[in-house]
């Protein structure tokens, strides 16, 4: 099991079973919504309990795609995809050890030109 929450606590959740290894996506959006690249592990919907949901607030960022986070501190929180089974959590968000590792980089084509990427793991254009 893994906990987390948002900053100010308003919003907490709780995965069961073990978190699969995040990405770490540098679309604009991502980058625009996290303040820099967006690192999150996607889990079944059923594996999260959310805790005070009534202050999270959603934001359509596309047609396929919504972003949750806490109305009262800002925090970002999760990058849901709403016709899948899954959903992304913000893996700053996550209290302790998370027991995974970085797997992979994302729309690195899009990435801010003011870092790199040296960490040696793969990197996707897109």
């Amino acid at each position: 099991m893994h906990e987390g929450s948002c900053l100010c606590g308003a919003v907490s959740f709780v995965v069961t079973g073990d978190l699969p290894p995040p990405d770490a996506c540098h679309c604009s959006q991502c980058r625009k919504h996290s303040g820099h690249f967006f690192a999150s592990t996607d889990v079944p919907r059923a594996a999260l309990t959310i805790r005070g949901g009534d202050n999270v607030t959603w934001f359509r960022s596309s047609e396929k795609v919504r972003r949750g986070f806490c109305a009262t501190c800002g925090s970002s929180l999760f990058w849901d995809p709403i016709a899948h089974d899954w959903i992304g959590i913000a893996m700053g968000a996550f209290e302790g050890p998370t027991d995974t590792r970085l797997r992979i980089h994302i729309y690195v084509a899009n990435k801010g030109d003011y870092y790199d990427i040296g960490d040696g793991l793969p990197q996707n254009q897109q």
